[in-house]
């Protein structure tokens, strides 16, 4: 969450790109970091089976196509202290839906970090600037991160933070490529400047690779409504990367909002249990591996 958090200020610099072009090549990048990781890591790579293709296909149209288009068209009509405020309205969502997908109840405990969370995290961002677009698509933001995680929860059990990182990765590829050449052009990518080049670098290495293979490994490991508190990281991470790119030094009620974030995350997150696996992940083990 820190990754991305620092993903929405690094994104401004892809505004005038060929946005699918971009992307395409960013996560074309992340499959061979991805498949070097796995091998190294000698993780098992699986090949999806039945339902699961709509699973990981899903995730890929959502968590990373439409979501990366909110984030670059959003911050042009919005300050991006507006799409991370949205985003950080993921823990709400997340403790209200993961439990059920993953046939528990809502846990208070949660619901209520989840809220005091959400609250930091617009103290830490503040309103911002924005019209209309950028109100709608801080909302496609916020429904797409949440999809990020919903959407595995079928399939982590069968094929882990490895497989399914790797899966959405080339799938989502492949639709940008498609999306790239109708829309752009194959010569696109010739209209990429140096900062162009840079940007989508880091997204690819960190804010892709190395991101999707944390995340997906502590929603096995937590359960997606307690992992979802931890997106409250994501807007006190923007903040600090917006100072490191260059902006004011925050203002009281930013440190307050970082403060009440951290306390929140404690509270939430605090149980004997934390680092046991739900059992939901074993539950469903059987559904998953049925698809094909």
């Amino acid at each position: 969450m820190t990754l991305v958090g620092s993903s929405v200020g690094v994104s401004r610099t892809l505004i005038d790109a060929p946005l699918f072009t971009a992307q395409a090549i960013r996560y074309a990048a992340a499959i061979l970091v991805l498949f070097a990781l796995a091998k190294l890591s000698r993780a098992p790579i699986m090949r999806p089976a039945g339902r699961e293709w709509l699973w990981l296909a899903g995730i890929a149209a959502t968590g990373l196509v439409l979501f990366n288009v909110a984030i670059v068209r959003g911050v042009a009509h919005a300050e991006p202290a507006v799409i991370a405020v949205a985003v950080a309205c993921v823990p709400i969502l997340l403790g209200i839906i993961g439990p059920l997908l993953e046939r528990q109840p809502p846990r208070r405990q949660i619901l209520l970090a989840a809220l005091v969370v959400t609250a930091g995290s617009v103290l830490v961002e503040g309103a911002g600037r924005t019209d209309a677009v950028g109100v709608a698509w801080a909302a496609v933001a916020l429904g797409c991160e949440s999809a990020f995680t919903l959407l595995a929860i079928p399939v982590l059990p069968r094929h882990g933070a490895w497989g399914v990182s790797l899966h959405s990765v080339w799938i989502g590829t492949l639709m940008l490529i498609v999306l790239s050449v109708v829309t752009e052009g194959p010569t696109a990518a010739a209209r990429l400047t140096p900062a162009d080049w840079a940007a989508m670098a880091y997204l690819a290495i960190m804010v892709t690779a190395v991101a999707f293979i944390l995340w997906y490994s502590t929603v096995a490991a937590l359960g997606a409504g307690r992992v979802g508190l931890l997106t409250g990281i994501a807007p006190v991470s923007a903040a600090v990367t917006g100072i490191m790119m260059g902006s004011q030094a925050p203002r009281p009620l930013v440190w307050l909002g970082m403060l009440v974030v951290i306390s929140a995350l404690i509270a939430g997150l605090w149980s004997p249990t934390t680092l046991a696996a739900p059992k939901v992940i074993t539950q469903i083990n059987s559904h998953a591996g049925q698809g094909g």
